[in-house]
């Protein structure tokens, strides 16, 4: 089986490129990681609903923050969209954006689990993430633990995935044939 990571900055078309990689698929599970619609963000409620409205009727939707007990659950073609409401999510649930080292230690503890999964991949898998350290640091703590977990993430991910796309103002660019950085995940 294949899996497949789609890297990109917010509006670059991941999510597109990344349903586009399963389309043809006659079932798939779509693991929303995101906060729920009825959220009082309006602004939230719309992107989720665009979403909704683009996925074909045979794909099921599940939404959760179990990222892997949801991909083992599926039992069909699985598209994550997003690896960073994900992260977010891991880091609420324990409550830990003022505490660096419990936050880092958990999500490096849910993805060595998401990694053991990955590298035996029992159907189709498609994660979408967003790329992070492409400009400005954060001013905060919490947005610089935020881009540290992520990037964490993504590299350890991208080192251990079939494929990995990044999409850049619509482009997608393959780079799935590159070399890993060597201490790129530390």
């Amino acid at each position: 089986m294949t899996t497949t990571l789609i890297l990109g900055g917010t509006r670059s078309g991941k999510s597109r490129h990344a349903e586009s990689l399963l389309i043809d698929e006659p079932a798939v599970t779509y693991i929303a990681t995101g906060p729920r619609a009825d959220s009082d963000d309006s602004d939230w409620a719309a992107r989720v609903k665009h979403h909704q409205d683009r996925r074909p009727e045979t794909w099921t939707t599940v939404e959760s923050s179990d990222v892997t007990h949801a991909i083992l659950a599926a039992r069909t073609p699985t598209l994550v969209d997003c690896i960073g409401n994900w992260v977010t999510a891991l880091i609420d649930e324990a409550e830990a954006w003022e505490d660096r080292d419990k936050a880092l230690t958990l999500v490096q503890e849910r993805c060595t689990e998401l990694v053991a999964l990955w590298i035996n991949a029992p159907y189709d898998i498609v994660a979408v993430t967003n790329e992070v350290g492409m400009s400005v640091v954060p001013q905060t703590s919490s947005g610089r633990l935020f881009g540290d977990a992520l990037g964490r993430v993504n590299a350890t991910l991208s080192s251990v995935s079939d494929r990995v796309h990044l999409v850049v103002a619509g482009r997608v660019v393959d780079l799935s044939g590159l070399p890993v950085v060597p201490g790129a995940l530390a």
